[in-house]
This record gives structure tokens, C-alpha cells and sequence, in this order.
């Protein structure tokens, strides 16, 4: 087996596991982890940011084998040359005092003299303090994600995630929907990684949804577009970026929604475009092919972005919104 195939089997199986078994509980998991967001939150690092960084190590710790996932309502972690201080002699020094001398960042967040790695109080209090030293701008913000993720997709990344919990103001962003309504006329099969020719040779990096002209294209989820506009491959087009650090792409629209720029939040069922064929050529070519929306997913892992196929989630998302007609 591929690394893709693995690595999204095993997201497809978390998110079952999260509706079959967590389904009582999520409310509550969500719950304690804005706790501690607002607890450690201040004027230089609201909510939102610390909820923002949380998110993309829970993100990476899902698809990376290099990472320890880490359970429970914070998943923070830091390495020991952080904590400690990269010339600390003592590996699991736990004094603020000598932490603090060797130039390491852990702190004492719940004040019982004692500075834990492991103490999610702890993990939050560090944070939140080296995130707000740069300054209360979020230019101070993106300086002080820089100096920790040192790239730049990291940062606009958790700045994407940041975004999203502002404007909506919650952590209950689980919604997904079909990106056709499924009323309409349509069709689709598993076409990933098929051969495409136009242009050089390369796979069909998404699931072709064949349509008539018109029918209406939707955001599946929470998110920022990220870009709106022409690409000789995929014609009119946009790309949406979410929570969990996913990159959504539609393709091949005959248009778009006037009322949805880039830079918007956009929640699921938002209407983006409408399907149409155009591509294949310089801008404004169309009708080359049938019309039909193309739908592609990516995921970032803090290192590298990768197509995977988005067949199991159309699935599962077309059933679902199927479901909530009857």
C-alpha cells in the first residue's frame, strides 16, 4: 500500500470513529478544549490564535509518522530543546528558574513550582506567552509562528484556521455537505489517479462530477478562499482551505458567485460558482469537454501537500445530505 491510500484510510476511519462512538461527547470535547483556549488567551493572543495552533498539531499529528498523536483536549507539544534549552544539561529539568537560564521556554501556567511538558496548563501558558512576545498585531502573530514552524505554508496555514474560528466565533465546525445539491441531475466514479494527457502527462488529481450547466456548486465545509479565477488547466476555478488543514479545489465552473470573493469565510452549502467546461486553454475557452464539476482534495502535514482521493467523503457527504431529504 501507498502512503496516500494509508494515510487516508486513516482519516476516513477517524472520522467514522468520531460520528460512531464520540457522537454523545463531541460537544463536550469541544467545550473543554475552548476552556483552555479562553483561559489562556490575553490581548496579544486572543482565542482564536491559540485554538488555531492547537488545531493544525492535532492536524499534522494525524497524517505524519514522525509525530506522537497526541489525545485529550490540548495537543501542543513541545520538544525538550524548547522546553528546556537546547545546552540544558538536564533533559527533564522541571525548575522555571533554570529553564529560564539555559534560554528554554517552558513555564509554570497553573503556578505549582513545577514546569511539566506534559501539564497541558503548562503547555498553554508557554504558548500563549511566546506567540504574544512579538506584539499584539497579527503581523507580530505571523513573526512569532515563523520563528517556531520556520515556513511560510505552516503560518498561513494556522492563520487560514485562525480566520475561520473569528469569524464564525465557535469550534462546532463538523457540518459537511455535497458540493452538488443532490436534487439535481448528476453522476460520478472513483477517477483518481487516472491518466490525463492535456498539457503533459500527469493523474486526475480529484473525482469529476458530470452535471448540466447551471447546477449550482457548493462550498462541503468551513472555509477561506483561498483563490478565485482562471487556470489554463481547470478553467474557472476555486479553492477553499479549511480547519483541517485540507485544500479543497473546484474546477471547470461556467462562472462564478458574484457575492464570494477571496478572502471570504464561506460555511458549507455556500454557493461558489456553477458547473460549466471550461479549460483546457488560454482564458475564456470552453466546451472542449462534457461539462462537469472537478473536485479535488489536498492535505498539508506541516511539510508537504499531496493529493488524496476525495471519493469516500462524496460518498459519505452525498448519503447524508440524501438522508436529510426524507
Amino acid at each position: 500500500m501507498n502512503r496516500t491510500f494509508l494515510v487516508i484510510s486513516f482519516l476516513l476511519l477517524s472520522t467514522l470513529y468520531v460520528e460512531a462512538e464520540e457522537i454523545q461527547s463531541r460537544e463536550e470535547i469541544l467545550e473543554e478544549r475552548m476552556s483552555y483556549y479562553v483561559k489562556y488567551s490575553n490581548l496579544a493572543v486572543p482565542w482564536y490564535y491559540l485554538a488555531a495552533v492547537d488545531q493544525f498539531e492535532r492536524n499534522i499529528q494525524q497524517v505524519r509518522s514522525d509525530l506522537t498523536r497526541k489525545d485529550g483536549p490540548v495537543a501542543l507539544q513541545f520538544s525538550t530543546d524548547f522546553w528546556v534549552g537546547h545546552l540544558n544539561p538536564f533533559r527533564e529539568d522541571t525548575s522555571e528558574l533554570s529553564i529560564a537560564f539555559f534560554n528554554g521556554f517552558g513555564q509554570d501556567g497553573d503556578s505549582n513550582g513545577v514546569v511539566d511538558i506534559d501539564n497541558n496548563e503548562d503547555i498553554m501558558y508557554t504558548m500563549a506567552t511566546f506567540l504574544g512576545e512579538k506584539g499584539f498585531s497579527e503581523e507580530s502573530f505571523k513573526s512569532a509562528l515563523k520563528l517556531y514552524y520556520e515556513r511560510d505554508e505552516s503560518v498561513n496555514q494556522i492563520i487560514t484556521i485562525a480566520k475561520i474560528y473569528k469569524e464564525t466565533q465557535t469550534l462546532h465546525l463538523d457540518k459537511r455537505v455535497f458540493p452538488l445539491p443532490v436534487r439535481n441531475n448528476y453522476s460520478y466514479q472513483g477517477t483518481f489517479g487516472g491518466k490525463r494527457g492535456w498539457g503533459g502527462r500527469r493523474i486526475h488529481e480529484g473525482t469529476d462530477l458530470f452535471a448540466s450547466y447551471g447546477v449550482p456548486v457548493r462550498a462541503v465545509t468551513y472555509g477561506v478562499v483561498e483563490i478565485m479565477g482562471w487556470n489554463d488547466y481547470g478553467g474557472w476555478r476555486v479553492g477553499i482551505r479549511d480547519v483541517h488543514n485540507t485544500y479543497i479545489y473546484y474546477a471547470h465552473l461556467s462562472g462564478f458567485n458574484k457575492e464570494v470573493k477571496e478572502g471570504d469565510v464561506v460555511e458549507p452549502g455556500t454557493v461558489l460558482g456553477w458547473v460549466g467546461s471550461s479549460g483546457y486553454g488560454k482564458e475564456g475557452t470552453s466546451g472542449l469537454f462534457p461539462p462537469h464539476l472537478h473536485f479535488g482534495m489536498y492535505k498539508y502535514n506541516g511539510k508537504t501537500e499531496w493529493a488524496f482521493d476525495p471519493f469516500p467523503y462524496l460518498k459519505i457527504w452525498e448519503q447524508r445530505d440524501k438522508n436529510s431529504l426524507k
